[in-house]
């Protein structure tokens, strides 16, 4: 097993007052040679954006770009013509960038932070044509593997988004006192894991909130919670 550790404090931080941004990736004024990717992972941004605040129109091409928030209510606009759609806490919004799209993003509420975490992960197809999706995911059972982004490829028959690339995004909610078993899709593929709340363990490895691990050359690992938990996992390929 290859093991990295990447504790919460470590992450690039910008305040721009309006934007409480937290990178774990080298990404705007943030640069760090060490964490330039993990794997087809490129960007994981932890961002609360102020009420009615937002990111202006801005272009993207040839990345898979996934926004998952935790609270508050983002709002939408993009140049395939949708219109400021509204994306909850508890859905997850995906778009292929691919040959270009321009797009903006704001927070929905007038009164009430926003935060997210933006994923970037770098497809296995160039200059696609743009698409767009979102989906609403019931809040899952305690200890169940929640499947939220697979690949175009994947023909199994679940309710998760699509991307062009072949990952996987999931998430587990893990009562105090449990394990859990994660197992990998293949040896080309390793998982970042990132500690939204709570205490686990990883081998020997404790994650507090938002501290994070880069995971490969492994089948399978155990997780051991100490205090409720909700992980998110970004399982990628490690060359591409």
């Amino acid at each position: 097993m290859t093991l990295v550790f990447h504790s919460a404090a470590s992450r690039g931080f910008a305040n721009h007052g309006w934007l409480q941004a937290n990178h774990s990736f080298s990404f705007a004024n943030f640069y760090d040679s060490k964490k330039m990717n993990f794997g087809a992972l490129r960007v994981l941004n932890d961002d609360l954006i102020a009420p009615s605040m937002g990111f202006g129109t801005h272009p993207h091409d040839n990345m898979e770009i996934i926004t998952i928030p935790l609270s508050g209510v983002l709002k939408h606009k993009d140049s395939m013509g949708n219109s400021w759609e509204e994306v909850n806490a508890g859905e997850v919004q995906v778009m292929s960038a691919g040959t270009g799209i321009h797009h903006s993003e704001i927070n929905g509420s007038a009164s009430e932070s926003l935060s997210l975490f933006q994923i970037w992960i770098v497809p296995n197809q160039k200059n696609v044509t743009p698409r767009y999706d979102q989906r609403f995911f019931e809040p899952s059972q305690d200890g169940e593997l929640q499947i939220l982004v697979t690949s175009m490829d994947d023909t199994s028959p679940d309710s998760s988004l699509k991307i062009h690339q072949d990952a996987q995004i999931s998430r587990i909610n893990l009562s105090a006192n449990t394990s859990f078993k994660y197992s990998l899709k293949s040896p080309n593929h390793g998982v970042y894991i990132m500690q939204v709340f709570g205490v686990s363990k990883i081998e020997s490895t404790e994650l507090n909130a938002r501290d994070a691990v880069g995971i490969s050359e492994i089948d399978n690992f155990n997780i051991d919670v100490s205090k409720d938990s909700q992980l998110l996992f970004i399982e990628v390929p490690i060359t591409f």
